[in-house]
């Protein structure tokens, strides 16, 4: 039987190169890109792809890395990732995405540029990977039977103080997600989404005395088998799930769904709408943002 082959995005580091490796263990073949940038999205380094691919070569037996240098939001390189994966491995199995920058900044100060970084990595990087490798997919004569797309968000999508970009970005992975499951159900590809909680450059970047957990509290490893069952045949029932992980914990993240509705046969007037707003909340808490506080 042939090794699957994946492709990681933002493996060069933290919890992409954890999920490599994981992948690598379970006999698979890895294709490890990276632009090998710091937390901020600022300057560009080869090494970290290649020094995963070389760790994997090197100490998972029956595995076979190789490393590939690219911007995954860029079109062109985001298909040359896709190709570097079908040239070494002559098969694509899946696609993992774990790119993802850090620029805070609170709403009136955080500039165009910090704005539009951060988005374009989130979230233009999960289109071009997904357009490049649905293309591969449909035009393949004999594509592997289990196809996945795995889209990497972050609690950060719950809003938190100062990272209004990041937040938007993450919470738009979500919305991809939801769209490009339904798009590619009856194509045979299954897209889910992850929310990984652990120890990463990220936490790093934040003051010590601030810093939710440590590493040996919440280590990147912990994540890293939700991530390969969900790419792997094993989850070929789950499509379109977001699925939270961290340190002993897995689960379901709920979807967005309507919990309180009032009805106005003669439609409504802000009078009415001011009227009935408290029968129709019923309790329902409207004052949520004490909890970033």
């Amino acid at each position: 039987m042939t090794a699957p082959a994946y492709l990681v995005v933002g493996g060069g580091n933290g919890l992409g190169a954890v999920t490599a490796k994981e992948l690598a263990r379970g006999g698979a073949n890895v294709v490890i890109s990276d632009l090998g940038t710091d937390v901020d999205g600022t300057g560009s380094d080869p090494g970290p792809a290649r020094e995963v691919a070389r760790e994997i070569d090197a100490e998972i037996d029956g595995a076979s890395a190789v490393a590939h240098f690219g911007d995954a939001s860029d079109a062109d390189d985001a298909d040359e990732a896709i190709e570097t994966a079908l040239e070494a491995f002559d098969r694509l199995d899946g696609v993992a995405n774990f790119a993802g920058i850090l620029r805070d900044g609170m709403s009136w100060s955080l500039s165009d540029e910090d704005w539009d970084a951060v988005v374009r990595t989130h979230l233009r990087s999960n289109f071009t990977l997904l357009r490049s490798a649905v293309r591969h997919w449909r035009s393949a004569d004999d594509p592997p039977a289990d196809r996945s797309f795995l889209a990497v968000s972050s609690r950060g999508a719950l809003g938190n103080v100062g990272q209004l970009a990041y937040a938007s970005a993450n919470a738009g992975v979500l919305g991809f997600v939801r769209a490009a499951s339904t798009e590619l159900y009856r194509q045979d590809v299954r897209v889910n989404a992850l929310v990984p909680n652990g120890y990463t450059r990220m936490t790093d970047s934040i003051p010590e005395e601030h810093r939710p957990y440590t590493r040996e509290e919440m280590p990147p490893e912990d994540v890293a088998p939700a991530a390969a069952y969900l790419l792997s045949e094993e989850s070929a029932d789950v499509t379109g799930v977001t699925v939270t992980a961290a340190g002993d914990e897995i689960g379901i993240l709920s979807e967005p769904r309507q919990v309180r509705t009032g009805v106005a046969e003669d439609g409504w007037s802000v009078e009415s709408i001011d009227k009935a707003f408290d029968s129709i909340v019923d309790g329902y808490d409207l004052e949520r943002t004490d909890r970033f506080l």
